[in-house]
């Protein structure tokens, strides 16, 4: 008489990692891509670009130049040179950015720095295909 309905069996999609998984320490300097899913907390300089499914944190030491930084959740304490776009953005009061964003949402506290237009969307395409897995052995054409 009383039945219950099947549960569905859709896979549930990837969620955005919301905590840091990587450090790059303050005495470190990196020049490269970064790309993946994860959590980052930059507090040595990076250059380069930034694409991560997941957290981004530039700590108060932290430098990033980069054309533009895309993840889900971006939190800036230190100095942003380039674009941001995010689903949410977060400017301490440390924090300095001299670019553009494009976000869905945007906080700051007192004290915070932005040079460069802001544009809220209902949602942002962040564009993050994921990568290939690392093969440590990767085939070499032989002559």
């Amino acid at each position: 008489m009383f039945k219950k309905s099947p549960a569905s069996k859709e896979a549930p999609a990837t969620p955005a990692v919301e905590r840091v998984t990587s450090i790059l320490g303050p005495g470190i300097n990196w020049r490269g891509n970064l790309r993946g899913s994860g959590g980052i907390r930059i507090e040595g300089t990076f250059e380069g670009e930034i694409q991560i499914q997941g957290l981004i944190v530039v700590g108060e030491t932290g430098r990033v130049t980069c054309n533009n930084m895309r993840a889900n959740t971006v939190v800036v304490a230190g100095t942003v040179r380039g674009n941001i776009t995010a689903e949410k953005l977060e400017i301490r009061s440390t924090g300095r950015i001299w670019g553009d964003v494009v976000v869905v949402g945007f906080a700051t506290e007192e004290g915070a720095f932005l040079r460069g237009q802001v544009r809220m969307e209902d949602a942002v395409n962040l564009n993050l295909n994921p990568q290939p897995p690392f093969n440590p052995n990767p085939p070499y054409s032989s002559f």
